[in-house]
């Protein structure tokens, strides 16, 4: 199975170089159409750029990036990947929940 970013990608900086112990993100982008994308990334900055200028996702070069509206560390790219794969599966009303902080709502949701 191909990783995300591997191979399809060559034009990207390669994780390969970066500290085993580097702290990874789960992040939340907003879309110029209003649509939210998630994903996991070692270098929130860069990323935002990726998707900006168009050699991020098939998603955001599609539906554009304007800006991260939430990120969450995580200690190793596996648990910022699971993190992706729980949130991927939620609903946008409780993606919204999480971005705004409202921790009773997501309770509910």
């Amino acid at each position: 199975m191909r990783m995300f970013g591997e191979e399809k990608y060559p034009e990207r900086v390669s994780e390969a170089n970066e500290p085993k112990d580097s702290m990874w993100f789960l992040y939340i982008l907003n879309c110029k159409t209003g649509n939210l994308y998630t994903g996991v990334t070692n270098n929130l900055e860069r990323r935002l750029k990726e998707h900006q200028s168009g050699k991020g996702g098939r998603f955001t070069r599609s539906f554009g990036a304007e800006r991260i509206l939430f990120s969450e560390r995580h200690p190793d790219k596996n648990s910022a990947l699971k993190r992706e794969i729980q949130i991927k599966g939620w609903t946008r009303k409780k993606k919204l929940a999480l971005i705004k902080g409202d921790v009773e709502l997501l309770k509910k949701l």
